[in-house]
């Protein structure tokens, strides 16, 4: 359905082939299907949080552990409660007691890494049809996909809000999207352990497999004549924000059920990614009837 088609924020009956059916499993231009496997890296996480939440995390495969004398000391209880609840599938770290200039070193000049880096494998790669499947039997599954975005701080900020508001998965582009590493990882503040980042090559047809499994495709838009508030958020709802200088895409733009918009101050032209997504987030996680005209 057109988005033009459908401005007073009422949703119809869903008109997919049923949440029952698996959607074809998408693939990749060279005609490979999404890797699962975890490949191996020499990728450097930094932060208290981040690096906490990865140590705790049974699906990373930990290798270096490294912290200041100060960090071992103050937070030696947490990070001994990481290490055990993530050391199911990978061995226990000892941590490796350095100064903040050898940390510096190991992930970057002016990186905030607080005394804390880990060094660790990626997790595994998830495809959108694993999404489909995890919330065939989650009535309230959300979503939120982003067109465009290449900041890794703004979608790891996104990652936190997802997180916050229980939110299943982010997907994004493939195409010029940042390195999950340590700037997106210290941004989402552990959330990359908690959601699903799902990268795809198709942002379109991502959004028709979310639909075909019962998903309903929101489009933040300045310009959309409905207010997000007076949309009809109840259900599987996938939230599609585009960049912040030029929104999405036209194709995604046409791809989304309904277009909404956030109301602001009329002096006011627009928040950014991540504070956008968290009050999408926030208005779909605590939907309020009271606001919706379902007549």
């Amino acid at each position: 359905m057109s988005p033009k088609g459908n401005k007073s924020g009422r949703r119809p009956p869903f008109r997919g082939r049923g949440e029952g059916r698996q959607p074809p499993r998408e693939r990749r231009p060279d005609g490979a299907a999404f890797r699962h496997s975890r490949p191996s890296g020499e990728g450097w996480l930094y932060g208290r949080h981040a690096v906490l939440a990865a140590l705790a995390n049974p699906e990373r495969k930990v290798r270096r552990l490294v912290v200041t004398s100060e960090g071992l000391a103050q937070y030696r209880a947490e990070i001994e409660r990481a290490a055990d609840a993530g050391s199911r599938k990978s061995p226990r770290p000892t941590p490796e007691i350095r100064g903040r200039a050898d940390i510096d070193r190991l992930v970057g000049e002016g990186a905030t890494h607080q005394g804390f880096a880990l060094q660790a494998d990626p997790l595994p790669e998830w495809a959108i049809e694993d999404i489909c499947r995890r919330a065939a039997d989650r009535p309230k599954a959300r979503v939120v996909v982003l067109d465009q975005a290449t900041d890794p701080r703004n979608i790891g900020a996104v990652l936190r809000a997802a997180a916050a508001f229980a939110a299943e998965a982010v997907v994004m582009q493939d195409r010029h999207a940042p390195p999950v590493g340590g700037a997106l990882a210290k941004a989402a503040s552990g959330a990359l352990e908690r959601v699903a980042l799902v990268r795809t090559v198709n942002l379109a047809r991502a959004l028709g497999l979310l639909k075909e499994a019962g998903f309903w495709c929101v489009g933040l838009d300045v310009r959309a004549d409905a207010a997000l508030g007076d949309t009809d958020l109840s259900g599987k709802i996938a939230l599609v924000l585009g960049s912040e200088g030029e929104g999405m895409r036209r194709l995604t733009r046409d791809s989304c059920d309904l277009l909404a918009r956030i109301p602001m101050a009329e002096d006011w032209e627009s928040l950014n990614l991540a504070s956008a997504a968290a009050v999408a987030l926030y208005e779909a996680f605590a939907p309020r009837p009271a606001r919706r005209d379902k007549s």
